[in-house]
Protein backbone atom coordinates (compact mmCIF):
# COMPACT_ATOMS: atom_id res chain seq x y z
CA UNK A 1 0.00 0.00 0.00
CA UNK A 2 3.42 2.50 0.79
CA UNK A 3 3.21 2.55 -3.24
CA UNK A 4 -0.22 3.75 -3.51
CA UNK A 5 0.33 7.65 -3.16
CA UNK A 6 2.97 7.65 -5.38
CA UNK A 7 1.18 6.19 -8.03
CA UNK A 8 -1.73 8.68 -7.89
CA UNK A 9 0.98 11.84 -8.14
CA UNK A 10 2.97 10.08 -11.07
CA UNK A 11 -0.40 9.81 -12.75
CA UNK A 12 -1.97 13.19 -11.78
CA UNK A 13 1.02 14.90 -12.93
CA UNK A 14 1.06 12.86 -16.24
CA UNK A 15 -2.79 13.98 -16.46
CA UNK A 16 -2.11 17.48 -15.92
CA UNK A 17 0.79 17.47 -18.42
CA UNK A 18 -1.78 16.10 -20.89
CA UNK A 19 -4.49 18.32 -19.88
CA UNK A 20 -1.84 21.15 -20.13
CA UNK A 21 -0.42 19.94 -23.59
CA UNK A 22 -4.21 19.73 -24.76
CA UNK A 23 -4.55 24.20 -23.95
CA UNK A 24 -1.07 25.00 -24.64
CA UNK A 25 -0.77 27.86 -27.28
CA UNK A 26 1.18 26.68 -30.86
CA UNK A 27 1.48 28.16 -34.19
CA UNK A 28 -1.70 27.99 -36.38
CA UNK A 29 -0.17 25.59 -38.78
CA UNK A 30 0.69 23.24 -36.10
CA UNK A 31 -2.31 23.42 -34.46
CA UNK A 32 -3.92 20.62 -36.74
CA UNK A 33 -1.11 18.43 -36.02
CA UNK A 34 -1.75 18.81 -32.08
CA UNK A 35 -2.38 15.02 -30.94
CA UNK A 36 -4.90 14.11 -28.65
CA UNK A 37 -3.05 14.24 -25.70
CA UNK A 38 -5.57 13.59 -23.06
CA UNK A 39 -6.97 10.42 -25.23
CA UNK A 40 -3.69 9.07 -25.41
CA UNK A 41 -3.04 9.37 -21.38
CA UNK A 42 -6.28 7.86 -20.69
CA UNK A 43 -5.94 4.91 -23.29
CA UNK A 44 -1.96 4.67 -22.05
CA UNK A 45 -3.35 4.16 -18.29
CA UNK A 46 -6.08 2.10 -19.12
CA UNK A 47 -4.15 -0.56 -20.81
CA UNK A 48 -1.30 -0.49 -18.03
CA UNK A 49 -3.91 -0.42 -14.74
CA UNK A 50 -7.28 -1.40 -16.01
CA UNK A 51 -8.47 -2.14 -12.68
CA UNK A 52 -7.46 1.56 -11.45
CA UNK A 53 -8.72 3.45 -14.72
CA UNK A 54 -11.53 2.88 -16.03
CA UNK A 55 -15.62 4.32 -16.88
CA UNK A 56 -15.39 7.03 -14.27
CA UNK A 57 -11.96 7.85 -15.23
CA UNK A 58 -12.46 9.17 -18.62
CA UNK A 59 -15.58 10.71 -17.61
CA UNK A 60 -13.59 12.78 -15.28
CA UNK A 61 -11.17 13.53 -17.42
CA UNK A 62 -13.45 14.32 -20.17
CA UNK A 63 -15.24 16.77 -17.95
CA UNK A 64 -12.05 18.69 -17.51
CA UNK A 65 -10.93 18.72 -20.98
CA UNK A 66 -14.74 19.98 -21.65
CA UNK A 67 -14.12 22.90 -18.89
CA UNK A 68 -10.33 23.59 -20.36
CA UNK A 69 -10.93 23.76 -23.75
CA UNK A 70 -14.00 25.77 -23.60
CA UNK A 71 -16.28 22.38 -25.48
CA UNK A 72 -19.53 21.41 -24.91
CA UNK A 73 -19.98 20.40 -21.36
CA UNK A 74 -19.87 16.09 -21.83
CA UNK A 75 -19.23 16.23 -25.57
CA UNK A 76 -15.60 14.93 -24.26
CA UNK A 77 -16.71 12.68 -21.13
CA UNK A 78 -19.04 10.79 -23.07
CA UNK A 79 -16.40 9.79 -25.92
CA UNK A 80 -13.45 9.34 -23.01
CA UNK A 81 -15.56 7.30 -21.57
CA UNK A 82 -16.20 5.07 -24.03
CA UNK A 83 -12.61 5.25 -25.07
CA UNK A 84 -11.88 4.29 -21.71
CA UNK A 85 -14.47 1.14 -21.76
CA UNK A 86 -12.91 -0.22 -24.62
CA UNK A 87 -9.41 0.14 -23.76
CA UNK A 88 -10.23 -1.69 -20.34
CA UNK A 89 -11.55 -4.09 -21.85
CA UNK A 90 -9.17 -4.71 -24.74
CA UNK A 91 -5.93 -4.59 -22.73
CA UNK A 92 -4.53 -8.03 -22.24
CA UNK A 93 -4.95 -8.16 -26.26
CA UNK A 94 -3.55 -4.82 -27.25
CA UNK A 95 -0.69 -5.21 -24.70
CA UNK A 96 -0.27 -8.65 -26.42
CA UNK A 97 0.72 -7.23 -29.58
CA UNK A 98 3.93 -5.60 -30.90
CA UNK A 99 4.13 -1.91 -30.91
CA UNK A 100 3.18 -1.02 -34.51
CA UNK A 101 -0.01 -3.58 -33.85
CA UNK A 102 -0.58 -1.55 -30.48
CA UNK A 103 -0.40 1.54 -32.38
CA UNK A 104 -3.33 0.59 -35.06
CA UNK A 105 -5.27 -0.86 -31.70
CA UNK A 106 -4.66 2.65 -30.66
CA UNK A 107 -5.40 4.61 -33.68
CA UNK A 108 -9.00 3.02 -33.62
CA UNK A 109 -9.21 3.81 -30.54
CA UNK A 110 -8.46 7.78 -31.20
CA UNK A 111 -11.12 7.10 -34.58
CA UNK A 112 -13.65 5.87 -32.15
CA UNK A 113 -13.29 9.42 -29.99
CA UNK A 114 -13.01 11.69 -32.91
CA UNK A 115 -16.41 9.48 -34.65
CA UNK A 116 -18.79 10.26 -31.17
CA UNK A 117 -17.07 14.28 -31.08
CA UNK A 118 -18.56 14.31 -34.51
CA UNK A 119 -21.78 12.60 -33.38
CA UNK A 120 -22.15 15.39 -30.72
CA UNK A 121 -21.41 17.73 -32.90
CA UNK A 122 -23.47 17.04 -35.56
CA UNK A 123 -26.84 16.47 -33.20
CA UNK A 124 -26.05 19.93 -31.47
CA UNK A 125 -26.39 21.29 -34.95
CA UNK A 126 -22.32 22.74 -35.24
CA UNK A 127 -20.63 22.95 -38.64
CA UNK A 128 -19.43 19.84 -39.69
CA UNK A 129 -14.89 19.66 -39.57
CA UNK A 130 -12.94 19.29 -42.78
CA UNK A 131 -10.95 16.28 -43.06
CA UNK A 132 -7.90 18.40 -40.63
CA UNK A 133 -9.99 16.98 -38.03
CA UNK A 134 -8.94 13.55 -38.61
CA UNK A 135 -5.19 14.47 -38.76
CA UNK A 136 -4.54 14.29 -34.78
CA UNK A 137 -5.34 10.75 -34.88
CA UNK A 138 -2.78 9.67 -37.67
CA UNK A 139 -0.63 11.87 -35.23
CA UNK A 140 -1.27 9.63 -32.43
CA UNK A 141 -0.81 6.45 -34.40
CA UNK A 142 3.04 8.05 -35.64
CA UNK A 143 3.41 9.28 -31.72
CA UNK A 144 2.04 5.66 -29.75
CA UNK A 145 5.61 3.28 -30.52
CA UNK A 146 7.36 6.02 -29.10
CA UNK A 147 4.78 7.41 -26.71
CA UNK A 148 3.93 4.08 -24.64
CA UNK A 149 7.79 3.46 -23.90
CA UNK A 150 8.62 6.27 -22.77
CA UNK A 151 5.79 6.22 -20.25
CA UNK A 152 6.77 2.67 -19.66
CA UNK A 153 10.13 4.06 -18.50
CA UNK A 154 9.46 6.76 -16.74
CA UNK A 155 6.55 4.93 -14.69
CA UNK A 156 9.20 2.08 -13.62
CA UNK A 157 11.63 5.04 -12.60
CA UNK A 158 9.43 6.85 -10.54
CA UNK A 159 8.78 3.03 -8.94
CA UNK A 160 5.03 2.81 -10.02
CA UNK A 161 3.84 -0.72 -10.57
Amino acid sequence: MSGFPRTGVFVGLTLIVALTLTIVPIPAWADAYRPQWVTLILIYWCLVMPARFGIFTGFMLGIAHDVISGALLGEHALSLSVVAYLAGELHRRIRAFPLWQQAVAVWLLLLVERLLSLWILGATGQPTPTLVYWLPTFVGLLLWPWFSPLLDRLRMSAGVA
